[in-house]
């Protein structure tokens, strides 16, 4: 590939694809395309060893239409300013996509996390932390971070904790930052979030007759052949939901090389050899391949690429097999391999609509942190009460009794994870309906993803112009 390759080139060439299905002024798209607000810092830190090390990072806020914008922070060595851009972007357009009002933003810090001690990367947490402060680019009504690739509730809850220490008294303090333990005002779901979302996102796909059609295969996730590439949070997850719902996991990749079974993989066991091995390679019953991009060359029903971006292009696009390819990943597609598949006929479920789920549970986190109370704290019992009442009334009027275990599904009453999975069920299924109501309607356009960017480039550009930025 060449190292030309800008990933938030590659955004905008896909923005303007789908600009031409739109009816808006040019002006209005070349402000929904621009990032606002780049800000890329230098700061140093005292390693374990005495010596300094001076760090770079960056916060990008690409859309002010609506505030607090919304993006993880990652720890990587690969991090750059046209990265975050890239980012930043496909968050404006995934949160005006499954209707979460934020603008779109993204951080990174150029480290690989893996070469520095605990008390390192807290104080690097920190020390960014602290720099976002001063520069106001973080704050639960300006920009909001969460979890990303390297990052997780750990560092989450070192932001929550500076941004409380220098902020003292603000009684929002805690939805400055999403992705927290639970102990610290995260909320329940939000670590399988993504995972599920691209699972919810996926089935719905798959249950739409017309597009199984299209695709020869037939409704429904139960027997489909699914490879996964990336057994992190997002594609451990998208596994487990997949396996759980009848699906067939016949590959895994991992940077460590990939492995394949047709009649199946168990997750957890995969997971837990990998644990003990420190490799997915070498799991019983299971055939190691040559490399860990093999994997994505195997003939199945849906390939889901959950690792980092750009890993399927023009050079390897042509030999993939799969009928389905769900973006867990951000970016993993680059436009060349795009207009081979839609060549080919293969559906590419596109990732800033697939993997919203996890900026959906940071939406639920965030309105949970601004009301502090947890969800279903005031009704659970309630419901719970009027349920077992009314049972009690059906079985005395008709004198039949109710097995104990519908009747324990029956009485339940919704806890903080029941809702949590029901609000994102819905946002999914109705964005996807959105986005195949978009692309019916308009038959010249010629993929998914042109769908999800036409679905979110209308969303912006009405907000822009109900506030009458643009009259």
């Amino acid at each position: 590939m060449s190292e030309h390759y800008s990933f938030f080139g590659a955004v905008e060439k896909s923005f303007d694809k789908a600009a031409k299905f739109t009816k808006w002024d040019p002006g209005i798209l070349e402000q929904i395309k621009a990032c606002n607000a780049v800000y890329r810092m230098r700061f140093p830190i005292k390693k374990d060893n005495g010596s300094i090390e001076v760090i770079e990072a960056y916060r990008v806020q690409h859309s002010h239409h609506k505030t607090p914008c919304k993006g993880g922070i990652r720890f990587a060595a690969e991090v750059n300013q046209d990265e975050v851009m890239a980012l930043a972007a496909l968050m404006t357009y995934k949160c005006a996509i499954v209707n979460v009002p934020f603008g779109g933003g993204k951080g990174g810090i150029k480290i690989d996390p893996r070469k520095y001690s605990a008390y390192e990367l807290e104080k690097i947490t920190r020390r960014y932390t602290s720099e976002l402060i001063k520069k106001k680019f973080i704050g639960p009504g300006t920009d909001v971070p969460a979890p990303d690739y390297g990052t997780g509730e750990r560092e989450m809850g070192w932001i929550l904790d500076t941004y409380t220490a220098m902020n003292p008294g603000e009684i929002d303090a805690a939805g400055c930052v999403t992705g927290k333990p639970v102990s610290q005002g995260g909320v329940r779901g939000r670590r399988e979030a993504t995972g599920l979302g691209v699972f919810f996102g996926l089935r719905e796909v798959c249950n739409i007759p017309d597009v199984m059609e299209k695709l020869a295969l037939p409704v429904g996730v139960e027997g489909k052949r699914v490879v996964v590439q990336g057994l992190g949070n997002v594609g451990y997850h998208s596994a487990k939901f997949f396996q759980n719902a009848g699906a067939k996991v016949i590959g895994l990749a991992e940077f460590e090389g990939s492995i394949y079974n047709e009649e199946g993989l168990d997750i957890d066991a995969v997971f837990t050899h990998r644990k003990t091995t420190g490799s997915i390679l070498n799991f019983p019953g299971a055939k190691n391949l040559e490399t860990n991009t093999a994997a994505l060359e195997l003939d199945c029903d849906i390939l889901i690429p959950a690792a980092l971006e750009n890993v399927i292009n023009g050079e390897n696009a042509p030999r993939v097999k799969a009928k389905i390819i769900g973006e867990a990943a951000n970016g993993p597609l680059t436009p060349e391999a795009d207009e081979i598949f839609a060549k080919k006929g293969i559906l590419v479920v596109p990732d800033m609509y697939l993997n919203a789920g996890g900026v959906t549970v940071s939406y639920f986190e965030w309105l949970k942190n601004l009301s502090h109370v947890r969800y279903g704290r005031m009704e659970k019992r309630f419901n719970e009460n009027m349920n077992t009442h009314i049972l009690n009334q059906i079985e005395s009027l008709t004198g039949k009794k109710v097995s104990d275990k519908e009747k324990g599904y029956i009485q339940h009453g919704a806890d903080e994870v029941d809702l949590v999975y029901s609000g994102l069920e819905e946002t999914m299924i109705t964005a996807t309906h959105e986005i195949m109501n978009e692309w019916k309607a308009n038959p010249a356009i010629p993929d998914m993803r042109t769908a999800a960017y036409v679905v979110a480039v209308n969303k912006v550009a009405t907000s822009y112009a109900e506030l009458g930025i643009f009259p």
